[in-house]
């Protein structure tokens, strides 16, 4: 495993991490704020945070899923070819994914950049959102640098085989 593939190793497992712990932080905060409502006292503005964990914990999930393969894929007609024309074929859509993430990231960046620019910031509490629309991006961004890297090894396997 070169440099590359080690960082980006690291970053997924921090990622897989940190999005583990925006699910738990979304657990523990409703439950909470139920209990808290209960009682006549919710916590201010836990919808917002909900939500932002919720943004950020998928974002964060995107790269390990991918890398893990535990994404659905329609292989019905795929597996009956030869692992060399798999090869192909996976290296196609991945390279399309790769495009289309990368677009997605580009935007979602720019987006962050206006948000920044504009001053928006959430309803209740006035927390900036361009923080979590940047690392949304940067999850794009991260994501295709693994589909990257199972592009040059299904490119591997095709010049291999």
């Amino acid at each position: 495993m070169n440099g590359f593939e080690k960082v980006i190793d690291k970053l997924v497992s921090v990622f897989k991490v940190f999005g583990a712990a925006c699910i738990a932080g979304m657990m523990f905060l409703t439950c909470a704020d139920v209990i808290g409502r209960l009682f006549g006292h919710p916590i201010l503005g836990a919808e917002e945070i909900v939500g932002f964990m919720a943004a950020l914990a998928m974002a964060a999930a995107m790269p390990y899923a991918h890398a893990m393969h535990a994404h659905v894929g329609v292989d019905m007609l795929v597996k009956e070819l030869s692992p060399k024309a798999q090869a192909v074929v996976d290296s196609v859509t991945n390279f399309l994914a790769f495009v289309l993430f990368s677009l997605m990231g580009w935007q979602t960046w720019l987006y962050a950049a206006e948000l920044k620019r504009s001053g928006q910031v959430s309803m209740t509490l006035e927390l900036p959102s361009y923080y979590v629309v940047y690392f949304l991006a940067f999850c794009f961004f991260v994501f295709c640098a693994v589909i990257l890297l199972e592009i040059f090894q299904h490119v591997h396997k095709v010049v291999n085989a």
